[in-house]
């Protein structure tokens, strides 16, 4: 009898290990099949930027911050009404728009590692109103959830802000107090479904009943995942239910629904890869970091070329004042935001496989800073240039070749 049970286990874990590897080989199969199904252009030769004129058009961008900061330490203002604005009711969306921008500001300052005395102050009192007012945001209204943007970004600024001055204890428990509250804040704020949008028409309800936006949700899970650089982590559920989300969004050649209301209409214009270009690259970096298998160099590597050699796609849209009235419906705010993420992608690259996009990405950027060393791609109020130069420095950042 002993025998006969000795050989049944022995049995089973035959076939237990059969069906492991059998299950490890089909998964390395679905990723090569997945792989398969993403091609894209390439983009034709270019001069590329020195290093010289990369750092010299970041300082310029880094001075234009530094002259456009308000008084009282932030950036951003609700001016410039035009009578063509987004949907945005007072005073909590601009409190959220402005919370958001500063810290997008205060996080390019500190990548730039600028060292003068003026961009030394000037993110010292920039840090000193987020400090202040970050914790403040709060959802507008049952419609209106801008402060989604505002506790993502504020995320990533604190965290920068920790890494800053490791030395100050005190200033450290601050930082890591005030990054659990913004996770708060973003779990309180989390669609019904899993991950975020930044409307919600459909119910208005405490717990928002719309369903999600795809790159809303990629913005969150980066600000999480550079949260837990410094030991400090999102629920893992509320991490799940996002990715989930995202994944639902997902088409096989990796362009991304704008959101899950859209993702039974699949071949509209805007879930196309021209109307993804924006998209594709935040989604894929932030699948990517939490550790989705799928997205791999080559979806990377595809997906940057076509941002590339496809960027009229995008760029037909900056400076547009009506959001989605370009081809695709692409929305003029989705370019310095597209390119930032690429950058991202650019970085989780093997170092080898970077100059390539870092040299066409730089140029990109480097051809379209204004005179007065901005850059912006659609008119919102007095908030797009701060967050169009904050964008394009960090991404020139990751341009350089160190």
């Amino acid at each position: 009898m002993k025998q006969y049970l000795f050989s049944l286990l022995l049995t089973l874990l035959c076939i237990a290990s059969a069906t492991q590897i059998h299950a490890d080989d089909l998964d390395a199969q679905a990723i090569a099949k997945s792989d398969a199904l993403v091609t894209g252009p390439k983009p034709k030769p270019i001069t590329p930027p020195t290093q010289e004129a990369i750092q010299s058009s970041i300082d310029r961008g880094i001075e234009f911050l530094i002259a456009d900061q308000n008084k009282d330490g932030s950036w951003g203002n609700p001016t410039q009404t035009k009578g063509l604005n987004i949907y945005a009711h007072v005073p909590g969306s601009h409190q959220a728009f402005r919370a958001a921008v500063t810290a997008l500001c205060i996080s390019a300052l500190i990548e730039s590692k600028s060292s003068s005395e003026a961009a030394l102050k000037s993110l010292e009192r920039g840090e000193a109103w987020l400090i202040e007012n970050l914790p403040k945001v709060r959802r507008q209204d049952p419609i209106l959830l801008y402060n989604v943007w505002s506790h993502s970004y504020g995320i990533q600024a604190l965290v920068k802000m920790h890494e800053r001055l490791p030395n100050d204890k005190d200033r450290l428990e601050k930082m890591r107090k005030l990054i659990k509250e913004q996770i708060g804040f973003m779990e309180r704020y989390e669609s019904i479904n899993g991950g975020w949008g930044y409307y919600d028409f459909d119910y208005g309800t405490q717990k928002p009943g719309a369903s999600s936006t795809s790159f809303v949700s990629a913005t969150a899970l980066v600000a999480f995942h550079d949260a837990n650089s410094i030991g400090i982590y999102a629920p893992e559920k509320l991490v799940k239910r996002a990715v989930d989300s995202i994944v639902r969004q997902r088409k096989n050649d990796f362009t991304y629904v704008y959101g899950e209301y859209l993702k039974m209409a699949p071949m509209a214009d805007i879930n196309r890869p021209g109307g993804s270009l924006g998209r594709s690259q935040a989604c894929n970096i932030a699948l990517r970091l939490h550790g989705d298998k799928r997205v791999t160099d080559h979806v990377l590597k595809v997906w940057l070329d076509r941002l590339i050699a496809r960027n009229d796609w995008l760029g037909i849209g900056r400076k547009r004042p009506v959001p989605h009235e370009a081809w695709f419906q692409v929305a003029g705010y989705f370019y310095y935001y597209g390119h930032y993420y690429a950058a991202l992608c650019i970085e989780a690259l093997p170092k080898e496989d970077r100059p390539h996009f870092q040299e066409h990405i730089a140029k990109i950027m480097l051809d379209l800073q204004e005179k007065d060393g901005s850059w912006w791609d659609y008119p919102l109020y007095d908030y797009h240039q701060a967050y169009g130069t904050a964008l394009t420095v960090m991404t020139l950042q990751r341009c350089k070749k160190n």
